[in-house]
């Protein structure tokens, strides 16, 4: 929730401040600046919850505290990159692409009633999935609008 509520206020937010400075909008851009803040903010978790995120990665896989630390660099990689003209397609495209490959961590996460936040087996559970997947497809869709579709 918290995440759509920094994309949602951002986004907001910067068509105010575009409204009174410069008396136009630009949708576009408060898409992609948005979306950027959504990523920073996400990947301040990564970094603070590095141990209960580490949990929702799956048995088999190795260095889950690695990978939570690189998904952590590589949000902020795509923050940076979608406001960038040059390579907001490419990574557009891969953030698309890392938003699906995680819906299986998120559903382990609600499997396994995990609180990813202190690492404890006490979540909100499987009907935490209700509102994580269209989120998760809402995020893969503004991703498309404002930075694949809308150069």
């Amino acid at each position: 929730m918290k995440p759509l509520l920094i994309l949602l206020i951002t986004f907001s937010l910067t068509l105010l401040i575009q409204k009174i400075t410069h008396n136009s909008i630009n949708y576009i851009f408060a898409g992609k600046l948005a979306l950027s803040a959504l990523l920073i903010f996400t990947t301040i978790g990564h970094f603070l919850f590095t141990d209960g995120m580490s949990k929702m990665i799956p048995d088999f896989i190795p260095y889950k505290r690695n990978i939570i630390i690189l998904t952590g660099i590589l949000e902020l990689l795509f923050a940076a990159g979608i406001l960038y003209p040059k390579t907001q397609s490419l990574f557009g495209w891969g953030l698309i692409l890392f938003l699906i490959i995680i819906i299986p961590a998120n559903i382990k996460a609600s499997v396994e009633n995990l609180n990813y936040q202190t690492g404890s087996y006490d979540g909100n559970g499987v009907s935490y999935l209700w509102f994580r997947i269209p989120l998760q497809l809402f995020f893969i869709g503004w991703t498309y609008f404002f930075v694949i579709l809308r150069k």
